[in-house]
Order: structure tokens, then C-alpha cells, then sequence
């Protein structure tokens, strides 16, 4: 190969990582309004008790995670022109779009009727987003089975979700929700939710279609399922067989403790944000600048770690470090040794901490997402089945069902602390404020340290992966068929000669 045709293949990669990437802006859009405002929204600005939106939350998200193995189940399985995947991802834009921006204007009815429209439209929202973010995840293992271009795959894909969450956040903060006479804290202010939940659908439609786009020209080269009609009873134990794999148990049962942990971290963060340092919708979002940081420098620390160490010790140190440094502002508050609210000092400390934790943050989830993707492997060894939707379908549930559970820890720490509804930081007991913390901290603390400890205990290595990959080779079943690539170069989707190269079946 020449050095030219060396340049093109490079860049042609690059470019398929790109428009894969790009579609998990979506995601990170609706992620962050999940996660950090519609509690708040609805508990501060709408009105409704903390309680009775948490347990909505907790209500959609019981309900939502059942779609993800549904789906997945149904993409692993499916044969249409179009593949496995795109169907489902070019079917969820426009109707998570429309649904999300009515979840930002709820009517003026009583807190029982706005408890039914918030778990609704809620239901939608993610039923939605699940058609397409499904899907996607599912293709990371049918891109590049090599070791080291799975995670740098999922960087691009972690890069793009975290910088569409962090940019839409600073416009959220900077931009929609200002401050004025009767709203002196602009994230009080209900007159800026509509416009932000305008452009964050604008934004959530344009990236799943580009990103759908962008990778649809690789469609044959995707593995194609045999086509059979299995019994449920079948599907029933083929689910079983696929998601009882030890290894996958073991990143479930880490998962399970991390993502409580995080759903508790990022429901509170704005009343942390609000009420503990007393920031502004100017200060906040200056935060989400932070999103910069993690999105570049976390996939440049994941990448080069997992080269050189197996990826669950690197994501094991990520996970102490993180610990460390997301426990220690709040830490040194309760101590009296942290500076005090309007301090010059207390924005750049605040700014630097959540850099560093957000850059380990985003290379802890991108190994293990990596980890995912080899699990994948492993089973198919195992059982003879690739089961792509269904193991990323499955976390998807485990994280959607707990970040719910988060959510609702949180509004049971709200409870605990006697935190009251429309509360003006001005005018809050700061004894209530200082109670939440004690209540925070140390729940934080034992849910990451919960699932660094069961990590620990993953075994798929490097070497065992390339030989997993090995065994896979020598079977037909898994790879593209010639015809369908010759199919595909008729229609002009992919260059006949690059597919075959790429998918090894030419001479």
C-alpha cells in the first residue's frame, strides 16, 4: 500500500469514528437534562415535592430499562436492506425530539395530573432515545475487533456525548436561564426552560441523523444474522446463557453500585451548585467548560493506559483517584478548611476538582465500555451467538434502572435533610444544606468503593481476547458474506474492492 492509499485509509477511519461519535451528542443532551435539571425543574421551579418526583423518575426508568432488552433482543435478530441497527436509529429522531420539548413545558394542572404527565412524556423521551442509543452501542464490536480500537472507538463516542452534555449545559446556564427582577437565580427562573428544550431537541434530532448517516454506507459489511424463527421459550434461554457469562456478571454487579453513585452525584449536583456554594447561573456554567477538559484529555488517558495495562487495573486506579478527589471539596467544607462562598479562590478550586474527576470519570467509563465490547467475544466463543444488543441492552437496563435509583436516593437524602420546596439560597437554613452533605458524602463514598472492589475481579485479558478472536475467525458465521458486500457495491455504498479487503474475504 502506498503512502497515499495509507493517508485515505487513515482518514477514512478517522471519519467513520467521527460520525459514529457524533450521535451520542443526543444522548449527552438528554443526559444532562435527565440528570442534572429535571428533578430540580420539577421540584424547585414546577413545585412538586422532591419525593413524588423521585419516585416519578424512579417509576419511568423501571419502566424504560424493559425496552432495552426488548430492542436489543429485536436488533441482534434483525435482516432488513438496512441492516441490523439503522432502522431503529433513523426512527427515533424526530419523535424524541418533539417529546423531549414537551417534557419542559409541563401545563398548569394539579400535582397529581403533572405526576402522570411527567412520567409519560418521560417514558417517551427515553423509549425513544432507547431505539436509537441501543443500536449504536451495539455496533462498537462490528466496527474493529481489535483490542486497542475498540476504546478508541468508544473515545470518540464518550468524547462527543460529554462535550454535547457540557455544551448544551453552558448555554442552558449562560444563555436560557437568566436571572431577573423576580427570578434573582436564573436556574429558578421557568421563563428560560422552553427555549432550552427547543434547541436541546434541535440539537438531539440533527446529530442522531447525521450520525445514522454518516454510518450507513458501512451497513455491509456488518455481520448479518441467520435467519430462523426461534420459540420465546428459546430466546428465553438464549438470553439466559448469553447474560449468565461470568465476566459480564461481574461488570453488571460493578455497575450496579457506580451507577446509583452516579445518578445520586448528578441529581444533586445543582443543589450542591445552588445551595452549598452558593454559585450563580453565570458561575454554573462556567462548569461546564469542564466537559472540554474530560472529553480530550479522558480518551487520551484511556487510550494509551489500556495499551499498556490490562483494562480493569487502569479502570480500578481511575476509580480510586476519582474517589479520592471527587470526596475531597466537600470533605474540607464540613472541616472548615475549604474557602468560604463569594471567595476569588472558591470557582477555580471547584473548577480544577471537577477537571480532574471528570477526565478520570470519562476514561473509567470508556475501558469499561471497551470491556463490554470484549465480553461480547468471549460469549460468542462460548455460545456461538453474537448477542451485540442484547449485552449492551442489558447494561443499558442496569444503568437507566439505577441511575433511576439514584435519583430517587437523592430525594430520600432531600427528605432526610428537610430540604424545602422553592427554596431561595438567601433564605435556606444552612443547617439543612451542611445535614444533606453529611448525608451525601458518605453514601457517595461507599457506592464507587462498592464497585471498585467487585471490578477487581473481572478476568478477560489481552491475550485471552486474541485468542478468542482467533477461534472466532476460522467461523463463516460471523463475518459479512461476499454476496451481500457484491450487493452493496452495486448500489454504490461501499468501494467492492476496501469491503472485501477490510472484511477479509478477498484473495
Amino acid at each position: 500500500m502506498n503512502d497515499l492509499s495509507a493517508e485515505r485509509t487513515l482518514l477514512g477511519r478517522r471519519r467513520t469514528k467521527l460520525f459514529y461519535g457524533f450521535g451520542s451528542v443526543a444522548y449527552g443532551v438528554k443526559d444532562h437534562g435527565f440528570t442534572q435539571l429535571l428533578l430540580f425543574y420539577y421540584n424547585q421551579v414546577v413545585g412538586l415535592p422532591a419525593r413524588t418526583v423521585g419516585t416519578a423518575i424512579l417509576l419511568v426508568l423501571f419502566i424504560d430499562a424493559f425496552a432495552d432488552p426488548i430492542v436489543g433482543q429485536i436488533s441482534d435478530n434483525l435482516r432488513t436492506r438496512w441492516g441490523r441497527r439503522h432502522p431503529f436509529m433513523y426512527a427515533s429522531a424526530l419523535p424524541v425530539a418533539v417529546s423531549y420539548y414537551f417534557l419542559w413545558t409541563p401545563p398548569h394542572w394539579s400535582q397529581q395530573a403533572l405526576f402522570f404527565y411527567l412520567v409519560g412524556l418521560a417514558i417517551v423521551v427515553r423509549t425513544f432515545i432507547t431505539l436509537y442509543e441501543i443500536p449504536s452501542s451495539a455496533l462498537v464490536p462490528e466496527m474493529t475487533e481489535n483490542y486497542d480500537q475498540r476504546t478508541s472507538f468508544l473515545s470518540y463516542r464518550y468524547f462527543f456525548g460529554v462535550i454535547g452534555g457540557a455544551a448544551m449545559g453552558f448555554a442552558t446556564f449562560r444563555i436560557f436561564l437568566r436571572a431577573d427582577a423576580a427570578h434573582p437565580v436564573g436556574q429558578l427562573n421557568p421563563a428560560g426552560y422552553p427555549s432550552y428544550a427547543i434547541a436541546a431537541a434541535l440539537v438531539m434530532v440533527a446529530s442522531i441523523l447525521i450520525s445514522a448517516r454518516g454510518t450507513h454506507r458501512f451497513i455491509p459489511l456488518f455481520r448479518v444474522p441467520p435467519a430462523r424463527r426461534p420459540s420465546l421459550g428459546q430466546i428465553l434461554k438464549e438470553m439466559y446463557a448469553s447474560l449468565s457469562h461470568p465476566s459480564f456478571m461481574i461488570l453488571v454487579s460493578a455497575a450496579v453500585f457506580g451507577t446509583v453513585a452516579i445518578g445520586l452525584g448528578a441529581s444533586l449536583m445543582i443543589y450542591f451548585n445552588t445551595y452549598f456554594w452558593g454559585l450563580s447561573s453565570k458561575q454554573i456554567a462556567i462548569f461546564q467548560l469542564v466537559g472540554l477538559f474530560s472529553a480530550t484529555l479522558g480518551p487520551a488517558l484511556a487510550g494509551p493506559l489500556s495499551k499498556r495495562f490490562e483494562k480493569h487495573r487502569a479502570v480500578i486506579a481511575f476509580f480510586v483517584c476519582f474517589i479520592l478527589v471527587t470526596a475531597t471539596p466537600i470533605s474540607l467544607r464540613l472541616l472548615g478548611f475549604f474557602p468560604s462562598n463569594g471567595s476569588i479562590f472558591l470557582v477555580p478550586i471547584l473548577f480544577l476538582e471537577r477537571s480532574v474527576s471528570g477526565v478520570l470519570g470519562i476514561a473509567t467509563l470508556i475501558l469499561f465500555g471497551s470491556m463490554m465490547a470484549d465480553v461480547v467475544d468471549d460469549s460468542a466463543v462460548r455460545t456461538g451467538r453474537r448477542s451485540e444488543g442484547l449485552f449492551f441492552a442489558a447494561m443499558s437496563f442496569i444503568a437507566k434502572f439505577l441511575s433511576g435509583a439514584g435519583t430517587f436516593l437523592a430525594t430520600q437524602l432531600l427528605f432526610f435533610a428537610g430540604f424545602p420546596e422553592h427554596a431561595r439560597p438567601d433564605t435556606i437554613d444552612p443547617a439543612v444544606v451542611r445535614h444533606l452533605a453529611y448525608l451525601y458524602l458518605p453514601s457517595l463514598v461507599l457506592l464507587y468503593g462498592t464497585g471498585m472492589l467487585l471490578l477487581s475481579r473481572y478476568r478477560i485479558s489481552r491475550s485471552q481476547h486474541e485468542n478468542n478472536l482467533a477461534k472466532l475467525s476460522e467461523s463463516e458465521a460471523f463475518g459479512p458474506t461476499a454476496s451481500g458486500i457484491e450487493a452493496a457495491s452495486a448500489e454504490k455504498q461501499v468501494d467492492y474492492a476496501a469491503a472485501k479487503a477490510a472484511s477479509g474475504l478477498g484473495g
